[in-house]
């Protein structure tokens, strides 16, 4: 999640990654993505099993902010919000 191009970078693991991303953007629960206002999914994975999410995202978690805007951009050049992407529109 972020808040704009370049901004800030949330990276979490979800089991429904719509109803939590809707979570984010409306700010149902408090926390980091609520207090740095971010609401834009710039860039997500899918993963067979939780395990395997849940190792994926501490790898992300300790890499460098550099090597995370290269990883969304890679998939997001523009940083659009893919939340429509992942609605189906």
């Amino acid at each position: 999640m972020t808040n704009r191009f370049h901004g800030t970078v949330y990276v979490g693991v979800t089991s429904n990654l719509l109803q939590r991303v809707w979570q984010h953007r409306n700010h149902t629960t408090q926390g980091f993505t609520k207090k740095y206002n971010l609401t834009r999914l710039a860039y997500y994975e899918l993963h067979g099993d939780m395990y395997e999410a849940i190792c994926r995202e501490k790898a992300i978690k300790k890499w460098s902010r550099a090597w995370k805007i290269e990883l969304i951009e890679g998939k997001n050049p523009t940083w659009k919000d893919l939340w429509f992407e992942i609605l189906g529109g």
